[in-house]
């Protein structure tokens, strides 16, 4: 019998719309807004007492707790709105202190049951739930430099250990570093030892004067694996202290060559976000410089306390920040704030090598700290805004070594706790391979976002219903029946995005708006080859069957063809080009099924397995 399909398919069809009613639920219910309190560490718990207290905070304040959970690691308070959010956040961090981390955050009110089944409502994106996004720019040049200087160290130091004698070792023009020698054996076996351990030189030997040079440049292939090295490494410290600020769902990813995106959704407090995720907080540990060393290996530094007191350091570093594995603050004998700081091996191998013969001597702890300045200048009549790039480099330590160090020692000399507590979240977090610099800053606030969603929404109801509109005008019963699959073609899109955890954005709502446009071809081929075929005189049955299967190619080629372009957009966009892949993809696909199965079955329910005169599916259709 024409157009009835067989059972099984009904059933695979029915499922299909029953799965995705149930994981497209939990979009009705919107999220509440939150405060999360997480342990600044691993060790620290949120029990009761910790929440109750937290409570007990904003209900002093005035603000409204509508319901307030322990969860695994962290705990949810939930308000009233977003005003009262981002008011609870700073008075719940200062009465739990520095041992907890407070974010803003939007907690789910999903239904115990769907939550049992694995559903959950589709995540947001910064456009619809406010937050910071940043563009940062890592500074090669400098990362090359670092690196240079490292190495140049470790050459130097190998030539001592052997007792070949030489001067220089400094840096000169593109990627080199220039020795001295005073007579060509020391220059050649200086040449042999390098040659066996730095793989990432090319070596030129050159004479001028009776003076023997060795000119160490780095090649390129060793140029550019630094510069990928800096932008991996700075891209995960940079997701290290997102973690540290407990930030909920963050998007931390890598763009072109030397920039990193990130963005902080729920996050408001742009200052705090940009102190922590821009400071290239690095340490350099150096000796004090003896009397007798020559002015050309030292350098003079003031202290970041006192900018009137200052001190001659070597050159040559000990160690850096790259070599911490653990940073706590703490509190010396004096009840001031110090840093506890733990070494790697490497680290502590270096610092033991260069402590154990430097008993007596005094060792500084040098804060290098790159930031972006921003300045107003006239040009040409206009005042214009300049973002100038600022090193500082400052003592905040300088001791006498008593004995031999190792893997943990203390760093005194801080100002306040906050200061300790700063220096070792980032250290912990990891240092910067390079300094980074904040090339573009955008800050979306929560009510915005919430414009933001309701003006999608509106976008969607309107297209939606011009669109039901049109199609029952111009198809009459069939244009019912592609309003039924347009409907449930708009909930498995949502189902399916909440599946796959995708995070909407707002170009993810022009998706669905196009998507809504476009799931009606499918049906406007199939009715149209109907209509051509009942023209032509055969039975309504065999006009059905024939315009669904002959109008499958062009409705197959036409899809594919825009899920291909879908497909290249999201592998070579990023951010919200992303969005609208993501959302046009799946949109396609439910489309597809929606148009080709689901109109269809409900076709052959109204219509199949019974004699038929006449269909409703426009008015120039006669009686046959």
């Amino acid at each position: 019998m024409l157009n009835k399909y067989p059972l099984w398919k009904n059933l695979v069809i029915l499922i299909a719309l029953m799965i995705g009613f149930i994981y497209a639920l939990p979009n009705v219910f919107p999220d509440d807004y939150a405060i999360q309190i997480t342990g600044a560490r691993s060790s620290t718990e949120v029990n009761e007492r910790i929440l109750e207290r937290a409570v007990d905070a904003l209900e002093a304040k005035g603000i409204a707790v509508k319901n307030s959970e322990i969860q695994e690691r962290d705990a949810l308070i939930r308000v009233n709105g977003s005003d009262d959010q981002v008011r609870a956040r700073p008075v719940v961090q200062d009465a739990l202190g520095r041992d907890y981390l407070v974010a803003l955050n939007m907690a789910p009110s999903t239904p115990e049951w769907l939550k049992s089944l694995g559903a959950g409502p589709m995540k947001l994106g910064l456009d619809l739930r406010g937050g910071v996004h940043f563009l940062l720019e890592v500074d090669m040049e400098t990362a090359l430099e670092q690196r240079l200087e490292a190495m140049s160290s470790q050459v130097k130091r190998e030539l001592r250990d052997e007792r070949v004698r030489y001067r220089g070792g400094d840096l000169e023009g593109d990627n080199s570093i220039v020795l001295t020698f005073r007579n060509e054996d020391s220059r050649s076996e200086a040449f042999s030892l390098i040659r066996d351990q730095y793989d990432q030189f090319t070596m030129d030997e050159q004479s001028e004067d009776d003076e023997y040079r060795l000119m160490l440049t780095m090649s390129e292939a060793e140029v550019r694996s630094i510069q990928d090295y800096a932008l991996e490494q700075n891209l995960t410290t940079i997701r290290n202290r997102v973690n540290e600020l407990g930030v909920a769902e963050p998007l931390v990813q890598r763009q072109g060559a030397d920039r990193i995106i990130v963005e902080l959704p729920g996050v408001q407090d742009t200052a705090a976000a940009k102190r922590v995720l821009g400071a290239t907080a690095n340490l350099e540990f150096r000796l004090e410089a003896s009397q007798d060393e020559s002015g050309s290996n030292t350098e003079t530094y003031e202290f970041r306390d006192n900018p009137n007191r200052d001190a001659r350091l070597e050159q040559e570093v000990i160690v850096t920040g790259d070599n911490v594995s653990n940073a706590q603050q703490a509190f010396d004998e004096n009840g001031q704030p110090q840093v506890n700081i733990t070494m790697d091996s490497v680290g502590g191998d270096l610092m033991n090598r260069a402590t154990r013969n430097a008993i007596g001597r005094r060792m500084a702890v040098l804060f290098i700290e790159y930031r972006t300045e921003t300045e107003e200048v006239e040009v040409d009549g206009e005042t214009q805004t300049v973002d100038n790039r600022v090193v500082e480099k400052g003592i905040i330590s300088l001791a006498t070594i008593q004995s031999a160090l190792g893997s943990s020692f203390r760093i005194t000399g801080l100002d306040s706790i906050p200061e300790a507590s700063e220096l070792a979240l980032l250290l912990r977090a990891g240092s910067l391979a390079a300094p980074m610099y904040f090339v573009q800053e955008r800050t979306i606030g929560p009510s915005l976002g919430q414009k933001n969603i309701d003006a999608g929404l509106m976008s969607v109801v309107i297209g939606f219903l011009l669109v039901l509109c049109y199609m029952i005008v111009y198809y009459r019963g069939f244009g019912v029946i592609a309003s039924v699959g347009l409907t449930l073609n708009l909930m498995m899109l949502i189902a399916c995005m909440s599946i796959l955890s995708a995070t909407l954005t707002l170009p993810g709502i022009a998706g669905i708006v196009l998507t809504v446009g476009m799931a009606v071809d499918a049906n406007v081929l199939i009715f149209e080859r109907i209509k051509e075929e009942l023209k032509t005189g055969i039975p309504p049955q065999s006009a059905i069957n024939s315009g669904y299967s002959r109008a499958f190619v062009s409705i197959f080629d036409a899809n594919i063809t825009t899920l291909l372009v879908a497909v290249i957009l999201f592998a070579m966009g990023s951010g919200p080009v992303k969005g609208f892949a993501v959302t046009l993809s799946i949109g396609i696909l439910t489309s597809m099924f929606s148009g080709l199965m689901v109109s269809r079955s409900i076709v052959n329910l109204v219509y199949g397995g019974r004699k038929i005169e006449k269909l409703s599916i426009g008015r120039k259709l006669a009686n046959v």
